[in-house]
């Protein structure tokens, strides 16, 4: 890995490309989290190679590679929300009388009240993860999510320890407010 990255940091086109092949379902996951939205998360994913393909040259090796990649990816999702103007998106949830539903087919495996259930549940839980700040989203999509330890997201945000867990913590208590927020809704609508 580390040899890759040195080939590339001296022009070696396609050790940067073995580079990406390596991370960029994992970058992809990352951005579809982070933004919701497919093709944003193309966008997002591809930006983060081309920033990090400019930046190659003052990448140290200290740092994990990848780390390194979800750093950028999480500050770049971040500053591109900040710049943006919300948009409406044909695979966004859809609205209905009783609240928001996202467009998911159910399993085969689930019985259909099953699956309504889970499908109110994560629409609850999406309508809530997007009503908190940028910071609070990313940190929780790291941790819960993308399952990296408090340490390595330490790293990526290029913040200290005691502050991400603030953060998740934080997060956690926003985003629970949110979900019961988003739940008497659903209830006073259905009443």
């Amino acid at each position: 890995m580390k040899l890759l990255v040195t080939k590339s940091q001296k022009g070696d086109t396609r050790s940067f490309e073995q580079l990406v092949t390596m991370y960029q379902d994992k970058i992809f996951a990352l951005s579809y989290q982070l933004t919701g939205n497919y093709a944003d998360a193309q966008d997002l994913a591809q930006n983060v190679f081309i920033k990090a393909y400019r930046a190659l040259p003052g990448f140290r090796n200290e740092a994990d590679f990848g780390t390194w990649l979800h750093r950028i990816t999480v500050n770049l999702s971040i500053n591109e929300k900040r710049k943006k103007k919300p948009e409406v998106y044909l695979d966004s949830p859809v609205q209905t009388g009783e609240g928001e539903m996202p467009r998911m087919v159910a399993s085969d495996i689930e019985s259909p009240e099953e699956a309504f259930e889970k499908k109110e549940f994560s629409s609850m839980v999406h309508a809530a993860l997007w009503k908190l700040s940028e910071e609070h989203r990313a940190v929780l999509v790291l941790r819960e999510m993308q399952g990296y330890s408090y340490e390595e997201i330490a790293q990526m945000l290029d913040c200290t320890l005691g502050t991400v867990k603030s953060r998740i913590s934080r997060a956690r208590h926003s985003l629970k407010m949110q979900l019961s927020q988003v739940a008497c809704n659903g209830r006073k609508k259905q009443a």
